[in-house]
């Protein structure tokens, strides 16, 4: 299996994948909203700027990896999909009172996160790898290189990103972008000289941006695995969103989704 699965996912995956199917619909049925008897449709909160897991285009419509399981995942409960905008700044908040079901997008596993919602099995690994300009070459290969004074770093503003840029970069010229889809040209323009954000959307923004490089995305900073939220202490709801991911884990759907994006060689260990 390529390193997106992790250890944890590969094990559970096993374990669920022969009933997946099954387990999904029959945990159905007891998944309610709060004060409903039945959910009429499953409730995807996703900030929609963050290719290749989500990305909305301003007027309701979305696609990527964790769209589309998100659709299946609805499919296999026999319901409608509904996508419901937030950002990653309010994606807290958002996730209670707007009455998300799940929550998709790119979403790292983070211990903060757990105070409001509980986690998916981990259906991917990602970790983060600097973005510069093609005519910089390698100059902003190491944190050290980076946190340093006068090199301008940028982030958006809310997430993982931001917290890893504060964490690693306190020398550094700091500018917090409001999105994250309007953020490479900052970088591109010569308005910013490097943006550290998830490998994996690094190797599809620099198919987009031909003046934008990725470095070592293959090995990143760090390691992380990617989630799905789901409301907290609800069992049943887990139990049938774990066991539909276990199922695409399992047959490679997973893999063929990213393939799709980003291209086989991304899954090469």
């Amino acid at each position: 299996m390529p390193s997106r699965i992790t250890r944890l996912s590969r094990r559970i995956a096993a374990v669920l994948a022969a009933g997946g199917t099954a387990l999904v619909a029959v945990a159905f049925p007891a998944i309610a909203q709060p004060g409903s008897g039945v959910i009429t449709a499953v409730r995807a909160c996703t900030p929609g700027d963050y290719p290749p897991y989500s990305i909305g285009d301003g007027a309701g419509n979305y696609r990527g990896v964790d769209i589309e399981l998100a659709r299946g995942f609805a499919a296999a409960l026999g319901r409608p999909i509904e996508f419901v905008p937030v950002t990653w700044a309010t994606l807290k908040t958002d996730f209670v009172e707007r009455n998300c079901d799940i929550a998709i997008g790119g979403i790292s596993d983070q211990a903060s996160r757990r105070a409001f919602a509980d986690f998916s099995i981990t259906y991917g690994t990602d970790g983060k790898a600097p973005i510069t300009r093609r005519s910089n070459g390698a100059a902003y290969s190491s944190i050290e290189e980076i946190n340093r004074p006068g090199v301008r770093v940028i982030a958006n503003r809310g997430g993982t990103n931001e917290e890893f840029a504060r964490t690693n970069f306190p020398q550094a010229r700091l500018t917090l972008w409001p999105d994250n889809l309007t953020i490479f040209g900052e970088i591109e323009q010569g308005r910013a000289d490097v943006f550290v954000t998830d490998a994996v959307e690094g190797r599809y923004r620099v198919r987009q941006h031909p003046d934008l490089q990725v470095l070592h995305p293959e090995t990143p900073y760090d390691s992380f695995g990617k989630v799905l939220l789901v409301r907290r202490n609800d069992l049943v709801a887990a139990t049938a969103l774990n066991a539909y991911l276990a199922t695409q884990l399992a047959t490679g759907a997973v893999d063929r989704l990213f393939d799709q994006w980003i291209g086989p060689t991304a899954s090469a260990d």
